[in-house]
């Protein structure tokens, strides 16, 4: 605590940040005692990760304003998936923005800057105390970039304004957040589905201890793996969208045709890279190997459009009402022509997905493994791309005995990050 808020005799409130891939959340514990999850976009608590670069405004704008800035086809700079940069060497490079060019790092600053000052807002003073969620893993198998990722999290926190940061795993988070609503001791295996991560953690919880500062004997094993919604809309984009583009078509000489294109405009944090000089001329050239030139003409509106994140949008928003109601979802290309309309059906993102959903499934196996166990009461279900069909039924049948509890999707793991913050104040 610091002197100030001693003297004053209270203690310093201190910011859960959940910075996600796709969409990020805020929440803390008010000189009451109480949870307040921070309404970060409007009247919502979650706000898409997303920063765009308004050119005709010479603004820049965040969350879904940013999103529907880009979408009306406003002139500019859509960035997403920033998350997905951190540890890698892309951060320190320079993108062009408008008529400047920045670093990676310093578009994460912006969005931190402009999280801490709607999250002062609600809270009506200066938040200098951060606790910042972090995946098991930044970074697969790689202990130096894993630790990268976290220091320039970290850093990026500091150059907005914190001044005190601490963290803690994304999953034991969501795991505080759950137990605030446990009754008895229960054994549940939390699994936090994000945009870019799935994480796990086997905990025991119990209400009797949830104020003690140190929880490392009721944590029994974590795991985690580099696979998220981000992946999910990839794969759903590149089995339903992009063969309208020409994906997959087998051309003149009976080849295929040149696929790095079509992985650019699928992967959220990549798609920038599909409309430089040079991938445009290489795209243009591509109209020698295609025998429908139909599909080349929509790739290329795809590409002089800077549609990129357009399609995804609609890929992910199909996504998630397959998810909801287990009906076909049109996913809407009317900006490209009026003769696509591809539709995302539960037959079809069940098959997209098996492998990757399987390999979500392993993780989460192993970490109940990890803990000595054979099975857990609860499993916990939070993050974003959680309530995904296919990884509900899959989770399901491999833990037929354990009870489906769906959480928070977007405020749990922040809520949990307050709790945890809201301790060390203590």
């Amino acid at each position: 605590m610091s002197s100030a808020a001693s003297a004053a005799g209270t203690r310093d409130l201190v910011l859960g940040i959940d910075f996600g891939t796709s969409n990020s959340a805020a929440a803390l514990i008010d000189a009451q005692g109480m949870l307040q999850i921070v309404p970060l976009d409007g009247a919502r608590s979650e706000m898409p990760t997303a920063v765009f670069f308004n050119q005709e405004t010479h603004s820049v704008q965040y969350g879904s304003e940013a999103m529907q800035a880009y979408l009306s086809g406003t002139e500019g700079r859509l960035l997403r998936a920033l998350k997905s940069l951190l540890g890698s060497s892309l951060m320190d490079e320079y993108t062009a923005v408008g008529e400047r060019s920045l670093r990676y790092f310093d578009i994460v600053v912006l969005f931190f800057k402009e999280l801490k000052r709607r999250s002062e807002v609600h809270a009506g003073q200066v938040l200098t105390h951060a606790m910042l969620g972090r995946p098991v893993h930044f970074v697969d198998d790689n202990p130096e970039r894993d630790a990268l990722a976290q220091e320039t999290l970290g850093r990026a926190a500091r150059e907005a304004g914190f001044t005190h940061i601490a963290y803690q795993l994304e999953p034991i988070a969501a795991a505080l957040d759950y137990e605030q609503r446990v009754e008895a001791e229960t054994v549940a295996l939390v699994v936090d589905i994000g945009g870019g991560t799935s994480d796990f953690t086997t905990i025991r919880l119990n209400p009797a201890r949830s104020q003690l500062p140190d929880r490392t004997g009721d944590i029994l094993a974590t795991t985690g793996v580099h696979i998220g919604g981000t992946d999910f809309d990839r794969l759903l984009d590149l089995s339903t969208v992009m063969p309208h583009l020409g994906y997959r078509h087998i051309g003149k000489g009976n080849r295929p045709v040149p696929n790095s294109v079509f992985f650019d405009l699928s992967t959220w944090h990549l798609i920038h890279q599909a409309y430089t000089r040079k991938a445009m001329h290489f795209a243009k050239e591509l109209w020698t190997d295609f025998t429908d030139q139909t599909l080349h003409q929509r790739l290329m509106t795809a590409l002089e459009g800077q549609y990129g994140h357009r399609l995804l949008a609609e890929v992910e928003a199909a996504k998630i009402a397959c998810s909801i109601t287990g009906a076909d979802a049109a996913v809407q290309l009317d900006f490209l022509d009026d003769h696509s309309a591809p539709s995302v059906t539960a037959e079809g993102m069940e098959q997209a997905l098996q492998d990757t959903v399987a390999q979500v499934v392993r993780c989460a196996q192993d970490c109940v493994a990890q803990a000595g166990l054979a099975q857990v009461d609860v499993v916990y279900l939070t993050g974003g791309s959680s309530a995904l069909r296919p990884l509900v039924a899959a989770l399901q049948a491999a833990m037929p005995q354990a009870t489906l509890v769906s959480g928070n999707l977007f405020g749990g793991v922040a809520a949990g990050l307050a709790y945890a913050g809201s301790v060390l104040t203590d």
